[in-house]
């Protein structure tokens, strides 16, 4: 979770002497907003990257959403012709879970349901070979319980990117107690030294580091705007301005999405129990009415369809 800054594309990929096993295809499941974008950071480097989606509908609008994206670094002179051509170029998209066996590492980017996730990770590990790493880029579910589920759970891991994907420098690593060192090794020199990104490592607890801090910070926003004695625009300017953050708490919302704040949220707080976790009525309400944000056209803000 975050927002769109300035970073230039990322230069192709060199070669570093190690003895880790190189991480060459990529397999990304999901093509929604983070799982094409994801795609699109490892495309831009020249990985051969394969993205799975449901059906034919779904990979046409994954494909669409990574052809925006590149034409809109170009178009802000953030990224050149010959790199957005070279990302089209390594590109792939398919249906079939099979066509994962020949990847190195695979990052599950489906929506965020324990049993969507699940479903996910039997798939990829019956059919992904032995050494092959499983990442999920969950933003708040336990890494063991999707690990315990495979024949690998020395090899899994959480790979949390950032919204927008190719923009945002930060990648989490996220260990189980299953985790082996080899494999957040490997994950790190990968993200670090082939994608570009800046890693922190953390321990498998609900939110990690950045979405332990942030969310209940947006909630207590949410529960101010809910008091009705200031308004959603005067909150955001007032961290804007105030605290020099980039956008406003409410802006970011709707920018995440309110239904993955709410199940973010309801993670946080059946872990730790705190009732700055909880998910305020307000927020419930919304989700319940479909104003999810940007992606529905109305959130704390209202947008053009």
């Amino acid at each position: 979770m975050s927002t769109e800054s300035d970073v230039a594309g990322t230069p192709p990929p060199q070669e570093f002497e190690s003895s880790l096993e190189p991480i060459n295809k990529v397999g990304v499941i999901g093509g929604g907003t983070m799982g094409s974008g994801i795609a699109e950071v490892c495309a831009r480097v020249g990985l051969d990257t394969l993205v799975v989606e449901v059906d034919d509908a779904a990979v046409d609008n994954a494909r669409k959403g990574v052809e925006k994206s590149l034409d809109k670094a170009v178009s802000r002179d953030k990224l050149s012709t010959d790199t957005r051509d070279l990302a089209l170029d390594c590109l792939s998209f398919s249906t079939d879970m099979g066509d994962l066996a020949d990847r190195d590492l695979a990052v599950e980017a489906v929506i965020e349901s324990l049993e969507e996730k699940l479903s996910v990770f039997r798939a990829m590990d019956k059919v992904m070979a032995p050494n092959a790493i499983l990442a999920t880029n969950t933003s708040s579910i336990p890494i063991i319980t999707l690990g315990s589920i495979t024949s690998r759970s020395d090899m899994v891991l959480g790979m949390h990117f950032f919204n927008p994907a190719p923009v945002q420098p930060l990648v989490e690593l996220v260990r189980s107690l299953g985790t082996s060192s080899e494999t957040m090794d490997r994950a790190d020199r990968f993200a670090v030294q082939v994608l570009g990104k800046r890693v922190i490592r953390c321990r498998d607890r609900a939110g990690f580091v950045v979405n332990r801090l942030l969310v209940p910070y947006l909630l207590d926003a949410i529960r101010m705007f809910d008091e009705g004695k200031v308004s959603a625009a005067d909150i955001d300017s007032g961290m804007m301005h105030g605290c020099g953050h980039p956008m406003g708490p409410l802006t970011l919302c709707d920018l995440i999405g309110l239904d993955t704040i709410e199940a973010v949220a309801d993670v946080l707080y059946e872990e730790f129990k705190g009732s700055h976790n909880a998910p305020p009525p307000l927020l419930r309400r919304m989700v319940a009415a479909g104003h999810l944000g940007r992606k529905t056209g109305k959130g704390f803000y209202e947008y053009d369809s």
